[in-house]
């Protein structure tokens, strides 16, 4: 007796629901370790003069800064980012803004994504993947909404679905919804679309910054 319409493609959503989970839970995390490591391999010049350079620009402030992000199921790690601005401050000793402390070459390696490479000891480490919401301030956690709290179900990435539609230029209401939704589509093909539109992205330099602010404003649990 023949299969009929219905129970074949019952069939393939099934195989490719088994694929995506297969993928989710276990193929990922090699991809994400093996990647990791050739690109810090293969980068390791670049990143060595971006180093340097960034010691001279931020007078004294170091090339790098650390900051607690909380990661798959709300779990604190240290974030590891290129530090594009000074710490330079006004008379009473309170740091100046950030347009004002952001130096050129900072400005630069912002608007390129080079600022995001030192993750990759993170994706390493397993505490970050290569495509994943993007980890957000540890002050956020008790703002979000149980929806919005799910996008802590996934290890945070270097960049995410929100990151190519929108980046700093969309609101937190839609950087949480495309965050969620891939919780709930995570597959290789859906990555491999984060990667070709990251790559779209960098190059445009597109999403940088929200208007009138050097990055995008604080989420206050209402935004």
């Amino acid at each position: 007796m023949s299969c009929p319409g219905d129970c074949k493609t019952h069939h393939t959503t099934e195989g490719a629901m088994q694929i995506n989970r297969l993928y989710r839970d276990y193929i990922k995390r090699v991809l994400d370790f093996a990647l990791s490591f050739l690109a810090l391999l293969c980068l390791s010049p670049i990143l060595l003069l971006v180093t340097i350079g960034l010691h001279f620009a931020n007078k004294g402030a170091g090339a790098f800064f650390l900051q607690e992000r909380p990661g798959r199921n709300g779990r604190i790690f240290k974030v590891i980012k290129y530090k594009t601005m000074t710490d330079e401050r006004d008379t009473d000793g309170h740091l100046l803004p950030d347009e004002r402390r952001l130096t050129p070459i900072g400005r630069f390696i912002r608007s390129t994504s080079i600022d995001e490479l030192p993750q990759l000891i993170n994706v390493l480490k397993g505490d970050m993947a290569l495509i994943g919401p993007r980890p957000l301030l540890v002050k956020y956690l008790p703002l979000y909404s149980p929806t919005q709290a799910r996008r802590h179900e996934v290890r945070p990435g270097i960049t995410g679905w929100a990151q190519c539609h929108g980046r700093n230029a969309i609101s937190w209401t839609e950087k949480f919804r495309l965050d969620v939704w891939y919780v709930d589509h995570v597959s290789p093909w859906v990555d491999l679309q984060v990667i070709l539109l990251t790559i779209k992205k960098v190059v445009q330099r597109d999403g940088i910054s929200e208007a009138g602010h050097a990055t995008m404003e604080p989420f206050n649990g209402h935004n």
